[in-house]
């Protein structure tokens, strides 16, 4: 690993300021940082540790705003937190999965979404959610959707001298739900083949029988994390049933385009996304009902996916 310089600013100003040398990175799990070190894959001059500015390790719920998670929050604060876990379900199925217990006690959701990696898996669950990305720079402050944040494989819209502070979760509405999932092919190797995220607002009496809003999700299906725009809005105002999911799920087939690697060929991908989004779909459903669906670190056994 090559020297460099280390500095751990206490207040934002002073983190930016840091952030301004020409070859400097910020650090705040390093669960990726660290390991691109090593391999030499990167090689900053200076390593700006942000996990003392207190915007970066806020964690709270807004009866405004909604969840705000700052970018040094590590995982399991998260899927800890019991108003979370209640609250915005599919924010914990994606903190729940990323790496094993010592990776998720220094993972944080900023820095999976400044890896921008195509299968990262806090990306599509937020994109369901319609998360912003609170930005902070030498220029001063400003707010991108997560759906627009990744622009290549990683590669982000942060400019030089600019640092993630945060992401704004919206507040829930009424009879809303979300869910989020992926398929590995085995334990062993932890990267989304496919991922799948779905958030939904539904009317109508009783449990909810019409779709209001949908957003959908997927991730290491493009070269960056998609938002499957088209298959959410030709959902609104159709009825929840199998048909007209069945028709959102082949919908979101359509705007992906994923390679054929190591993990799986490009056709085996494009037909998971179709499955992954049915269920997804469904999982959100059943919580927008109160019903229950569990994560990954819950042991009550696996979600039906049938409505």
């Amino acid at each position: 690993m090559k020297d460099f310089e280390y500095a751990a600013p206490e207040t934002l100003r002073e983190a930016v300021k840091l952030l301004s040398h020409d070859n400097a990175r910020p650090l705040a799990g390093g669960t990726d940082l660290i390991v691109q070190m090593r391999i030499r894959r990167l090689q900053p001059g200076r390593v700006v540790d942000v996990k003392k500015v207190p915007e970066l390790k806020e964690l709270r719920i807004s009866p405004r705003a909604g969840l705000r998670i700052g970018a040094a929050v590590p995982c399991h604060r998260i899927y800890g937190d019991a108003e979370i876990a209640e609250r915005y379900p599919g924010i914990v199925d994606a903190a729940a999965i990323i790496g094993g217990i010592q990776i998720q006690g220094r993972a944080t959701f900023g820095g999976n979404l400044c890896n921008a990696s195509p299968s990262a898996d806090t990306i599509p669950a937020l994109i369901a959610y319609g998360a912003r990305a609170e930005i902070a720079g030498p220029d001063g402050r400003r707010r991108v959707l997560v759906k627009d944040f990744c622009t290549a494989p990683g590669q982000s819209v942060l400019q030089p001298g600019e640092l993630l502070v945060g992401i704004q979760v919206p507040l829930n509405r009424k009879n809303s739900g979300a869910h989020y999932l992926r398929f590995i092919p085995r334990n062993e190797m932890d990267i989304a083949v496919v991922g799948a995220g779905a958030y939904v607002e539904l009317a109508g009496r009783g449990r909810g029988q019409t779709f209001r809003k949908v957003r959908i999700g997927l991730g290491a299906v493009a070269p960056t994390p998609l938002s499957a725009d088209a298959a959410g809005a030709g959902l609104e105002g159709q009825p929840v049933n199998e048909e007209s999911i069945a028709a959102a799920a082949e919908a979101a087939k359509a705007v992906a385009s994923p390679i054929s690697d190591m993990r799986g060929p490009a056709e085996y991908r494009t037909h998971l996304v179709g499955v992954l989004t049915r269920r997804a779909l469904v999982g959100a459903v059943k919580r927008a009902r109160g019903q229950f669906v569990p994560n990954a670190v819950q042991e009550n056994g696996h979600p039906a996916y049938s409505l």
